[in-house]
C-alpha cells in the first residue's frame, strides 16, 4: 500500500505544481510610466497587554526615528484595526493598529531595513510581532 501511495503522489504532485504555476501566470506588464516595484505593508499593533500602550505621540516619534530615516523617499501611514489569536490563551485579541505602506527603492538592503524597523518596534513596545506583507506591483508617481 505504501508503494501505491508514493506512486500516486509522484504522479499527482507535478500536476498540482504545474496547475499552481499556470493559475498564477506570468507577471502582468506595467503600463505607461509604471514600473514594477516591491511594496511592503507593515502592520503595527498598538496595545501593550490589554491597554493602548503606543500613544499617537509615541507612534509619531517611532515613525520619525525608525521608519522615515530608513525610507525617506516616502510612505503612507493609515490607522487600522486588527485582530489576531493569542497563541497562549487562544483568545481573539483586537487592537488599534497602524498600517505603513512603502514602495521599496529596490536597494540590496531593503529587507535589512524592514527587519530593523520590525525589531525596533518589538523591542521598544514589547510586541510579539509586526506583520509584513511584500507584494509586487506596478507603480508610478
Amino acid at each position: 500500500m505504501r508503494i501505491v501511495r508514493v506512486l500516486v503522489l509522484a504522479a499527482v504532485l507535478p500536476c498540482a505544481v504545474a496547475a499552481s504555476a499556470a493559475a498564477q501566470g506570468p507577471a502582468s506588464a506595467c503600463h505607461g510610466a509604471q514600473q514594477r516595484r516591491e511594496v511592503a505593508e507593515l502592520l503595527f499593533g498598538r496595545d501593550i497587554g490589554r491597554r493602548l500602550g503606543v500613544s499617537e505621540t509615541a507612534w509619531q516619534r517611532f515613525l520619525a526615528r525608525e521608519i522615515t530615516p530608513r525610507f525617506p523617499d516616502g510612505l503612507t501611514v493609515t490607522d487600522a484595526f486588527g485582530q489576531w489569536r493569542d497563541p497562549d490563551s487562544r483568545r481573539i485579541v483586537r487592537e488599534p493598529s497602524k498600517r505603513v505602506e512603502i514602495v521599496l527603492p529596490g536597494k540590496p538592503d531593503d529587507g535589512a531595513r524592514l527587519d530593523a524597523i520590525m525589531s525596533a518596534y518589538k523591542r521598544q513596545f514589547r510586541q510579539r510581532s509586526v506583520g509584513l506583507i511584500l507584494q509586487s506591483a506596478c507603480v508610478s508617481f
